[in-house]
C-alpha cells in the first residue's frame, strides 16, 4: 500500500531524512521507533504534506500513485490521515462542524455525495459513545478547554469518521493515562482492516501492549537501521536506542 523508497528530506535547510526505505502492505500495522531527532516526526510530515519540509531526492507512493505530488487537501482525499502528537485548538468552531465540513470535503474531492445531517449524527453518536466521549464535547469549540486524554480521543473520533485508508498514528500515546490509552487503543484497533493498512509512531513499547504491530522498524538519524517483529520493541525497551544512535 505504502512504498518509500530513498526519500531525502530537510526543514530550514537541515537534513532530517536521509534516504529512507519502508513499505507498509495493506492489512497490516508497522510501528517506528527511535530516538528524539532521527526524524519520526518529519516522516508523518512529509507523507501529509506539511508545508516548509522539502523532498530533495526519493519517492512516496500509495497504491502506485505519487503521493508526493499532491497536495495536502488530494492526500486526505485518497484516505491519508494523521493524527497529531498536539492536536490543534480551533476556537469559535464545533467539532460537529469541522469534522462534518471536512467529511463532505473528501466526498466531494472523491466525486461521491454528501452526507446528510441525520446521517451524519447517527454515525457520530454511535462513533462517540464505543469511544466514550461525552456527545455535549462534540458541540464545543474543537479541542478548546479539552484536556490532553480528551485532544487524543477526538483524533480517533475524527479518525473513526473519515475512515481513512492509511493511518499515520503520530505518538498518539503522549500524555495519556491508562483509562485513555486503552480507549484510544481499542479505537485504534476497531479500525484494523485487509484494506486499511497503519503506521504507528511512539517512543515507548507500552502503546504497543495495545496496538500489536506487525512489524516494528528502528528511526536513527533519518535511515531505518533495523526492522523486526514485535519482539525487536520490547528490545528497545530493554537497551535503548544507544546503539543504533551510534551506529547512525
Amino acid at each position: 500500500m505504502l512504498s518509500i523508497s530513498n526519500l531525502h528530506a530537510e526543514i530550514d535547510g537541515k537534513a532530517i531524512l536521509k534516504g529512507l526505505t519502508l513499505d507498509v502492505p495493506a492489512g497490516e500495522v508497522h510501528a517506528i521507533m527511535g530516538p528524539n531527532g532521527a526524524g519520526k516526526s518529519t516522516l508523518s510530515y512529509v507523507l501529509t504534506g506539511r508545508q516548509g519540509y522539502e523532498v530533495s531526492e526519493g519517492t512516496a507512493t500509495l497504491d502506485g500513485e505519487d503521493l508526493l505530488s499532491l497536495d495536502p487537501s488530494e492526500r486526505a482525499a485518497r484516505g491519508v490521515f494523521l493524527s497529531f502528537q498536539y492536536p490543534l485548538e480551533i476556537p469559535g468552531v464545533p467539532a460537529l462542524t469541522f469534522i462534518r465540513t471536512a467529511m463532505n470535503a473528501q466526498r466531494k474531492a472523491r466525486g461521491e455525495a454528501e452526507i446528510t445531517a441525520p446521517a451524519f449524527l447517527k454515525l457520530a453518536r454511535a462513533t462517540a459513545a464505543s469511544l466514550k466521549i461525552d456527545f455535549e464535547m462534540l458541540k464545543r469549540a474543537l479541542n478548546v478547554g479539552f484536556s490532553g486524554g480528551e485532544k487524543k480521543r477526538m483524533e480517533i473520533f475524527q479518525m473513526a469518521m473519515l475512515s481513512p485508508r492509511f493511518l499515520i498514528l503520530d505518538e498518539t500515546d503522549s500524555g495519556l493515562d491508562i483509562d485513555a490509552l486503552k480507549i484510544v487503543a481499542d479505537g485504534v484497533n476497531a479500525m484494523r482492516s485487509p484494506e486499511r493498512a497503519m503506521l504507528v509512531i511512539t517512543h515507548y513499547q507500552r502503546l504497543l501492549d495495545y496496538i500489536k504491530p506487525d512489524r516494528v522498524h528502528v528511526l536513527a538519524d533519518g535511515r531505518i537501521a533495523e526492522s523486526g517483529g514485535p519482539e525487536l520493541a520490547h528490545e528497545l525497551e530493554r537497551e535503548g536506542y544507544d546503539k543504533y544512535a551510534r551506529a547512525a
